[in-house]
């Protein structure tokens, strides 16, 4: 009787600890104010940044004409946020009890396709400054990779088609776009 007891006990305490790391993971409030100050800090660097900055909206994206150091890390955060968004999105969907199964493995296989995306630009960016560029800026949509380039450089063509030739090694993509702005 003694050991159904412990067992019982064991087994509560275990299903507990579960439901509470899965309260805690999907919980929204679970950043606090640190990311509400760093979002409200992004969003200063980027307003103060507009003047320099010229965007134009095609299909719902965004196109960054001049960008500045501050604005090629402003745009890394605000595509870090989305993605963590998304992410918490999906994990809700996957411990979620009222999906089905099925639903909740194409949840999962969406997170490992978005943590794949965005080790993947890391590895572009880390690969485009080994070539020699100040910095890079890689965003990768489904099939669409638009490239931001800072260079002292002279821009080229040919500088142009080894970037896309670089990203299409790395990625199977049919379109990759190459912008070059000119590094201060």
């Amino acid at each position: 009787m003694l050991l159904k007891k412990q067992t019982v006990w064991l087994l509560t305490m275990l299903s507990l600890v579960v439901v509470l790391s899965v309260y805690y993971i999907t919980s929204p409030d679970q950043k606090g104010n640190n990311m509400t100050a760093v979002e409200q800090k992004t969003k200063n660097q980027a307003d103060n940044k507009q003047a320099s900055t010229k965007t134009a909206e095609k299909g719902g994206k965004t196109v960054v004409s001049q960008v500045s150091d501050d604005t090629f890390d402003a745009l890394r955060l605000q595509l870090e946020d989305q993605r963590s968004q998304r992410v918490e999105e999906l994990q809700a969907e996957v411990a979620s009890t009222d999906l089905s199964a099925e639903k909740r493995s194409e949840a999962y296989d969406q997170m490992q396709k978005l943590n794949e995306a965005a080790q993947k630009e890391e590895v572009l960016e880390t690969l485009i400054k080994t070539l020699g560029y100040d910095d890079a800026l890689v965003r990768a949509d489904g099939q669409q990779v638009v490239i931001t380039v800072k260079s002292k450089k002279k821009h080229s063509p040919s500088a142009a088609n080894d970037i896309i030739q670089l990203v299409k090694k790395e990625i199977d993509t049919n379109y990759v776009a190459v912008e070059f702005q000119p590094a201060k």
